[in-house]
């Protein structure tokens, strides 16, 4: 017997059909179907002679892979990671394969992968991750952060920055527009897609009900009894960082306790950002972190004062720390409780903090981070259905709950509702 591989004109003629019927019979067709006698037998004789389609020709004839691309900020981060199985367990119900690509905060990076997914004819493609407002260039630090937090907690690396003429080239980004342009191409030859984060055009979306979720943790931290807010607001321009910054201020507001401006802290979107914007504040208040002068971005967490130095929440004349600091993703929260620590303080004693996504990856710190919960992986396979046009709206929105945890306990001294 041969050993060589059996050939689709074989199967045409074992199955007393033309190379084109049998073609697509097994490979499909965009425009022509098949009887459904002759693509029994051609299938059948397929079946026989152990025949094996190929992949190139099935997309060719399709006018599709079946590759669903998946384009993130950074697949270390835990929010998208988490995103991303949801889109996994989505497609394999599908049928699909994930390719999936990070684009390191580069825009130039997000729109080539999006011209790869259209040159390889991708079934579609989805983009993760938050949006830099349209006036707003690259951050001097951070970039275009992530949708949901930076590096992981345990990391406490900084985004990755490029050089060179590499650096130069992302300064400029690309043309305004030309993402929504290149993504309009892809959908009008016959791709799905799909957002995650922010809507670009008309593009269908799945939007995080930001701003809303953080005025519900604003309001549930009022209850407890909170008065004085401190916000490690991301990097500034950063939409996701935004929206949660003006919910949570503008809920303060209207209920009396409104955030001072100088106590809304702009920092790159990583557990370095949180550390570093939580250490200014402790500074501030006039105590120091670890020594007699702060840690370098990437000192180790842990560390402890020394017997002669004062805590900053009881240094006299120092104003103080915040009764409560909300940094608006978990991974700068958990920067910051390692800053407090590092001041000889404690949370929640010295001072309480909460954080927003709830990334499971971070549940076990102690104590226990307060957040808003977003469904990620629910997210990730909401993303993957508009993608595939499988539900019946273009758009949707998911809002997130507020968990509360040991970070932030009710306030013994809670004012009476006349002092409130």
């Amino acid at each position: 017997m041969s050993d060589a591989p059996v050939t689709l004109s074989q199967v045409a003629r074992e199955a007393g059909v033309s190379l084109a019927t049998a073609s697509r019979a097994i490979n499909g067709s965009a425009t022509r179907s098949v009887r459904e006698d002759l693509r029994e037998r051609v299938l059948e004789a397929a079946r026989r002679l152990a025949y094996s389609p190929d992949p190139s020709a099935q997309a060719m004839a399709r006018g599709r892979t079946t590759a669903l691309g998946l384009v993130v900020h950074d697949i270390a981060d835990p929010y998208f990671s988490t995103i991303a199985a949801g889109v996994a367990r989505a497609a394999e119900q599908a049928g699909l394969i994930v390719t999936l690509a990070s684009t390191e905060h580069s825009s130039e990076r997000e729109l080539a992968f999006v011209e790869l997914a259209r040159r390889q004819r991708s079934r579609a493609i989805i983009l993760a991750g938050g949006r830099l407002e349209p006036e707003a260039g690259p951050t001097a630090e951070g970039g275009a952060a992530a949708g949901g937090g930076g590096v992981p907690a345990s990391s406490g690396g900084d985004t990755p920055k490029p050089s060179g003429a590499a650096a130069a080239s992302a300064a400029a980004g690309p043309t305004p527009g030309a993402l929504e342009a290149a993504l309009n191409a892809f959908q009008e030859a016959g791709g799905g897609v799909a957002l995650v984060g922010q809507p670009i055009g008309g593009l269908p979306v799945v939007e995080i009900a930001n701003a809303d979720g953080a005025a519900d943790l604003a309001r549930a931290l009022h209850g407890h009894g909170y008065r004085r807010f401190a916000v490690l607001a991301g990097p500034d321009g950063h939409r996701t960082a935004a929206d949660r910054t003006s919910g949570f201020t503008e809920a303060l507001a209207k209920l009396g306790s409104p955030v001072a401006p100088d106590d809304v802290l702009a920092c790159p979107f990583t557990r370095d950002g949180g550390y570093s914007a939580m250490r200014d504040l402790i500074e501030r208040a006039g105590g120091t972190v670890g020594g007699a002068a702060a840690p370098s971005d990437t000192a180790p967490s842990g560390g402890a004062t020394s017997g002669t130095e004062t805590p900053a929440a009881a240094t006299p004349g120092g104003g103080g720390l915040p009764e409560l600091v909300f940094a608006v993703n978990d991974v700068m929260a958990v920067g910051a409780m390692a800053a407090v620590r590092d001041a000889g303080l404690s949370v929640p004693d010295d001072v309480a903090v909460a954080g927003f996504d709830d990334i499971h990856t971070l549940r076990d710190v102690s104590p226990g981070l307060t957040t808003v919960r977003i469904p990620l992986a629910e997210v990730g396979e909401l993303a993957t259905e508009l993608a595939l046009g499988r539900a019946e709206q273009t758009s949707t929105t998911v809002r997130g709950e507020v968990v509360l945890r040991d970070s932030t306990p009710p306030r013994s001294d809670e004012p009476s509702a006349s002092e409130a």
